[in-house]
């Protein structure tokens, strides 16, 4: 979602749903490695202790992820927590970007 127009704060939100926490942390190691080769490095990442602790108790699997690359926030969730926050209706002004 392009949110230049509606936030101070980043340029651009990226939503992503993963079916498991072993998905998020994949999609997570993933993203920041492209990201990264790209020129730009993550500053901040929140709820990713939890996923390095795939196999502890069910309350420490990540339902969500935010990454902070600064002009990009990437928002990795699990079905239920995206359904629950529905940050597409909050930001439903932002207009959407096509992704391949």
């Amino acid at each position: 979602m392009d949110v230049r127009a509606l936030s101070s704060v980043t340029d651009f939100f990226v939503l992503c749903t993963a079916g498991s926490a072993r998905q998020l942390t994949a999609v997570k190691e993933h993203v920041e490695e492209q990201l990264d080769r790209q020129g730009c490095p993550l500053w901040h990442a929140e709820g990713v202790a939890a996923s390095a602790r795939l196999a502890a108790s069910a309350s420490s699997v990540p339902q969500w992820i935010l990454m902070d690359f600064g002009d990009v926030v990437v928002h990795l969730f699990d079905q239920s927590t995206r359904a629950f926050y529905r940050l597409e209706d909050l930001w439903a002004d932002a207009p959407r970007l096509p992704m391949d």
